[in-house]
């Protein structure tokens, strides 16, 4: 894991992405009859890409793959610079394998996660239906290890805010080493996570009234909350086709995972 205070790192960043998939199982009615179909789709393809032009090593565990693949300790954390969870709840943590189905004891994933962060390690929370508090309260990281930790302080209830007549985020930090060399002109999202920045945070966009991107410490790491999405349905096709974005991503996951040391 590469130090936040200087330390030499190795030749190129290496991220843990985490989520961005899901399973659809459809019923399809055809009057009398009726049949079922499932598809499998990955929704962290665009994000991976424009971080792996950045130069950027990434692994990427999908989100059913977590009881099996996310890394169980701080020794096997400390392999990357920063993390990112995208659109998977704490449940898929927290609910391994052991746990759920053999009722074993075993180690709080995010309790590591959280303990990686605090010794120099980089968290990103990217917004989305199971990001937060999420869909009907689903998500549920207000309730766990990762409160303390993100800059950003969680509803106690469905956070979600959809605008779809699209809402224009506002750059609050011009000139902040998490959003590289963006201007301030911004392409129009479809909904984000209400969240409130903590006192010790800084507020880098906004989106509406309400923070979009947060970035803050935690011990000697560094954490980021985006409030929207990475990729559809919030992200539209002008979000994800934009020319900044490659530049977004790859300066939020550098400046969390201590690559970028100088702050405004």
């Amino acid at each position: 894991m590469a130090g936040q205070n200087g330390d030499e790192f190795p030749a190129a960043p290496k991220v843990l992405v985490v989520g961005e998939s899901w399973v659809k199982h459809t019923v399809h009615m055809k009057g009398f009859d009726h049949f079922h179909s499932t598809e499998y789709e990955e929704g962290g393809t665009v994000l991976i890409d424009a971080l792996v032009s950045a130069g950027i090593e990434i692994d990427y565990v999908r989100a059913h793959e977590i009881s099996g693949r996310f890394p169980r300790d701080r020794d096997e954390l400390d392999a990357y610079d920063a993390v990112i969870l995208s659109d998977v709840g704490a449940n898929s943590f927290l609910l391994t394998d052991e746990t759920f189905l053999r009722s074993e004891v075993t180690t709080n994933r995010l309790a590591e996660l959280a303990a990686y962060v605090a010794a120099g390690g980089g968290l990103v929370m990217v917004g989305g239906y199971l990001s937060f508090t999420g869909i009907d309260g689903r998500a549920r990281y207000a309730q766990s290890p990762l409160a303390e930790v993100l800059p950003v302080t969680m509803l106690d209830y469905d956070d979600r805010v959809e605008v779809p007549q699209g809402a224009t985020p506002a750059v609050a930090a011009a000139g902040h080493p998490a959003i590289g060399g963006v201007g301030e002109e911004w392409p129009r999202l479809l909904g984000y996570n209400r969240l409130a920045a903590k006192e010790e945070a800084t507020v880098v966009a906004t989106v509406g009234d309400d923070p979009l991107l947060v970035v803050g410490e935690y011990g000697d790491g560094r954490t980021a909350a985006f409030a929207s999405d990475c990729a559809p349905h919030w992200a539209p096709p002008e979000f994800v086709e934009w020319p900044d974005y490659a530049v977004l991503w790859s300066s939020i996951v550098l400046w969390a995972g201590g690559r970028v040391t100088a702050d405004v």
